[in-house]
This record gives C-alpha cells, sequence and structure tokens, in this order.
C-alpha cells in the first residue's frame, strides 16, 4: 500500500507542478486516483486484489490528492514569490517554511472536521464525488449506471467548454450557500453589461470577502465560546457519536464523531500556536532579524500566524459549500493589509509565501475526509472505524506531501530557470514590490466590506452566504453562473417531484458530473500542458 501511494503521490505532484508552472491553474486528482487504484485492484496477482477494497482506494485517492495541492499550490507557489521578488537565496528557507505550514494547516483540518464550524455532514462537493465513483465501481448496479451516466455527460461537457461541474454542485451543496455563489458569479460574468464595469477588475470581490470574512471570523469565534447544555454536551475526551438526519443526497447513517467547542477550541489554539513557531522558524532561515527591529519581528509573526490560520478558515468554509477556494483572493487580502500596516517588502514577501502554502492542503483534506466519512457509514461498530479511518487518511496524506515536497526540491530550479513560473506568484511579488500608489485600494476593500459583512451576518454559520457572494465574484468562468442556478431550479421542482427519493438520485448526477468534469479537466490542461 505504501508503494502504490508513493507512486501515485509522485504522479500527482509532477501533475500538479507542471500544470500550475505552466498554465497557471490545478486539477483535483481524486477521482483520477480512486480510478487508478479500481484498475490496480482488477489485475490478476493476489498481492494486487487488496485494492479492491474501497477503504484503500480512499486511501490511494486521498495520497494522489494531496500531493497535487501540496506540490502546486503550497510549496511551488510559495518559493516562487521571493525568486520572483529577485531573492533567490530566500527559496529554500522558504521551501521550509511553506512546508511547515502545510503541515499544520492539514493536521488543524483533521482535527477540526467533524465540528459544528466545519461539519462531515457538509456539502464537501468533491469528496462526495471520489465517495460515489469508489462506492459505484464496488457495487455496480443502477447506482453505477446512473453515476456513469452524469460521468459521461460531464465528460461530453468539457468538450463544449461547459463546466457542467457547476451544475453538479447545485445538487449537492446547501442552497441558500449556492444561490449567492451563483449571484456572484453572474455579477463577476455579466456586470460589464449590466453596470458597464467589470466587478473583478478592482477590489470589489476582496472588499467583500473581508467583510465576509471578518464575520466568518467572528462567527466562528461565537462557536469556540459557546456554552451547550448538559444534554447536549459532549463527553470529556472532546468526541461523541451522534445520530443527526441525512443531508441532502446522502443516505441514512450516523454522523460523524461530533468534535465539541472545546475539542475545536484546543484544536485551533494549537493550530494558532503551531503557526506561530513555523512563523519563527522561517524568520530565522529568512535571516528577518537582520531586516526588521525585535518589536517589528515579534509583530509580524503574531501576524503572519493569525493570516495563516484565518486564512485556511476563510478557504476551508468555501470550499466546503461550493468545491471552490479562494486561496489566491484571500491570500491578497492579506497582502495588501501587510502593505497598509508598513512591513518592509521582503518580510511581506514571506509572508505572502508563509499564508498562500495554507489553505488549499485545508480544504483536500475536508474532501478527502468527507469521502472516506460517506464510504465508512455503514460499517459496525462504527465510531472506532471512523477514527482509525481518519487517522489512516492523515497519514496517506503525509506520505503525498512528503512526495510532493521531494518533487518541488528537485524539479523547481529547472522550472524557475526556463521561466515556468505560477502566475499567482508573479502577481503576489509585482504587487509587494510596487506597493500601493494611492488609497483607492484599500477605500474600495472597506467601502465593499459592508455589504459582504451584512450578508454573511443574514446567512449565519451553516449557510455562509458573504463568504460565497465573496467567492462567486472572485471567479471569472463563462456559463458557470447560469449552470448553478439552473442546477439549483432543477433541484427543487425535482425535489417536489420525487419528494425523498430525490435527495438520493440528484446526489449520484451531481457526483458524476463533477467526477466526469474532473476526468474531462484533468485530460485538456495536461494535454495542454
Amino acid at each position: 500500500m505504501l508503494l502504490v501511494l508513493v507512486v501515485l503521490s509522485a504522479v500527482g505532484a509532477v501533475i500538479g507542478i507542471d500544470l500550475v508552472a505552466k498554465l497557471g491553474i490545478s486539477a483535483n486528482t481524486a477521482v483520477v486516483g480512486a480510478l487508478i487504484a479500481m484498475l490496480i485492484g482488477r489485475i490478476p496477482l493476489t498481492v494486487l486484489r487488496r485494492m479492491r477494497s474501497v477503504h484503500r482506494q480512499n486511501l490511494a485517492q486521498s495520497a494522489i490528492s494531496a500531493a497535487t495541492f501540496a506540490a502546486a499550490n503550497a510549496l511551488l507557489t510559495s518559493v516562487a514569490v521571493p525568486y520572483v521578488f529577485g531573492r533567490k537565496d530566500l527559496v529554500w528557507p522558504m521551501l521550509a517554511g511553506s512546508f511547515v505550514g502545510l503541515l499544520i494547516d492539514a493536521w488543524v483540518l483533521y482535527r477540526s472536521f467533524g465540528s459544528r464550524l466545519l461539519p462531515a455532514e457538509g456539502p464537501w462537493p468533491p469528496g462526495v464525488a471520489a465517495a460515489e465513483t469508489i462506492e459505484a465501481g464496488d457495487k455496480g448496479g443502477k447506482r453505477a449506471a446512473v453515476l456513469a451516466g452524469g460521468t459521461v455527460v460531464g465528460l461530453v461537457g468539457t468538450l463544449f467548454q461547459l463546466p457542467l461541474s457547476a451544475a453538479g454542485v447545485a445538487f449537492l451543496g446547501n442552497i441558500w450557500a449556492l444561490l449567492m455563489f451563483g449571484v456572484g458569479l453572474g455579477l463577476r460574468e455579466f456586470g460589464p453589461q449590466l453596470f458597464g464595469t467589470d466587478l473583478g477588475a478592482g477590489y470589489v470581490p476582496h472588499g467583500v470577502m473581508v467583510g465576509a470574512g471578518l464575520v466568518a471570523l467572528g462567527q466562528a469565534v461565537a462557536v469556540l465560546t459557546r456554552r451547550r447544555n448538559k444534554r447536549a454536551s459532549a463527553p470529556s475526551s472532546g468526541t461523541a457519536a451522534v445520530t443527526r438526519p441525512s443531508v441532502s443526497g446522502q443516505a441514512p447513517g450516523p454522523a460523524s464523531p461530533v468534535v465539541d467547542e472545546a475539542a475545536l477550541r484546543r484544536a485551533l489554539l494549537r493550530g494558532y500556536g503551531l503557526f506561530t513557531a513555523g512563523a519563527v522558524l522561517l524568520a530565522l532561515a529568512g535571516g528577518l532579524l537582520g531586516e526588521m527591529s525585535v518589536p517589528g519581528l515579534v509583530g509580524w509573526v503574531l501576524f503572519a500566524a493569525l493570516a495563516a490560520l484565518v486564512h485556511e478558515l476563510i478557504v476551508g468554509l468555501a470550499a466546503m459549500q461550493s468545491g471552490w477556494f479562494p486561496s489566491f483572493a484571500v491570500t491578497l487580502i492579506f497582502l495588501i493589509l501587510g502593505l497598509v500596516i508598513g512591513i518592509p517588502s521582503v518580510p511581506l514577501a514571506l509572508l505572502v509565501g508563509y499564508v498562500s502554502a495554507t489553505g488549499p492542503a485545508f480544504a483536500d483534506m475536508g474532501y478527502d475526509l468527507k469521502a472516506g466519512w460517506l464510504l465508512r457509514r455503514d460499517h459496525r461498530p462504527w465510531d472506532p472505524w471512523e477514527r482509525a479511518g481518519r487517522r489512516e487518511q492523515f497519514r496517506a496524506a503525509l506520505v503525498g506531501f512528503a512526495v510532493a515536497l521531494a518533487v518541488v526540491a528537485v524539479l523547481w530550479q529547472s522550472y524557475f530557470r526556463q521561466g515556468l513560473i505560477p502566475p499567482v506568484a508573479k502577481v503576489y511579488a509585482d504587487t509587494v514590490r510596487q506597493g500601493l500608489s494611492d488609497g483607492e485600494a484599500l477605500r474600495t476593500m472597506l467601502l465593499w466590506a459592508i455589504p459582504g459583512a451584512l450578508i454573511q451576518l443574514l446567512g449565519g454559520t451553516r449557510r455562509q452566504m458573504g463568504v460565497m457572494l465573496a467567492t462567486g465574484l472572485l471567479i471569472l468562468t463563462p456559463h458557470a453562473c447560469v449552470l448553478v442556478l439552473a442546477g439549483l431550479a432543477v433541484r427543487v421542482v425535482y425535489r417536489r417531484l420525487r419528494g425523498d427519493q430525490a435527495d438520493s438520485e440528484l446526489n449520484l448526477v451531481g457526483a458524476g458530473l463533477i467526477a466526469g468534469s474532473s476526468l474531462g479537466d484533468s485530460a485538456q490542461i495536461i494535454k495542454a500542458g
């Protein structure tokens, strides 16, 4: 199993850095890893037949997706920032710092998944797609036929440049959250025709995200400090198995072990402490003692740790609801805040690299743990099996991270010498170099933070409406708005016609569309790369 994980992780890491360096994008390879594991299990060798286990296939998709996002979005992008900034001597310290941030990022999600802030019962659409793909390959029958039909439609959609994964997400997520996501997509796509201006060209989406993010942070703090009554409180161990109604599109079954407020608070506080230690390590390795005064360095460390923690939470909440994570935009927000408070250019470049390393792995591990949660839901006794499964998934992700580190360490120089640098890293470095020429960006962000905050406050913790509106405003994908809103309309009508059966059927179709789109997009961008 370890050998399979290492090989798949190496493939995923190479795919990830090649795509992000040449095209500026990365692909979710979880479904690809699951399919490869299924094929390995069909090889007529006794030792390989073990891969027919859905739980081994879950470990395979966890490792390859972790390696892909770690290599592309966390490590290569981070080390490219000081390189583009002209400080090649800081690449190796940045690689070490970003890898530490990556590990902490994944650990915080592992410890907080299943809480009321990041519930296992939440949508996590790519995770549902991976689980349904694995289950359909294992059981076959009608479910496999429906999933295969949705996958074919998703594949065909990629040939016509239609992001049918957006429609698939509409069948799985929270309706109100996805409604705001669709509205944001529409405002971004049709803003020039409706208002005569591109809402994504300035700092409007960033302002909405700042306001929504601040409220989301406050809501998270409220969850952490809330005291549950005796009837609802969990045991002192911090987790308990409870029975909850199934969410849209999921078969009835036990809920995840609930991470209560005390356990969540410990995870986040320890996460902040670990991020602080990682920032200290980066500051020492990057030679910031010669760049800043001692009080300034202390402030830099505390701000970097807070930015990393808030960044991963906002990215994780958006990923949970929509399957998209606005890591670039949220990192840019902290970059601008760093410019406003006057952080010097070199420390700011390192801060941006450190913060950008968190978030993608946080979201991806949420998808993977969601897939595992669905695959383990019918096992008895369930709670210890679920705990053990999550632990093994975390270990599989660590294998992926280690392989990603090795791949990036070996290949970054050859890529950068050819001018193959992630575009977002160039944006970060250029912004740090140029600074804020005037206060217009800050004024725009503060103005648009107000509606973002109000909408997030209106939606509450479960819906994340403000964060989802900002996420939609940050994405310019043709036809995605129409597909999301159409998918929501179909979902409402179909549920009225079919009643309770509608959820499970729409779940399969949505998972198929996401899986097919993921496969098609991966094939096309790999070919283009």
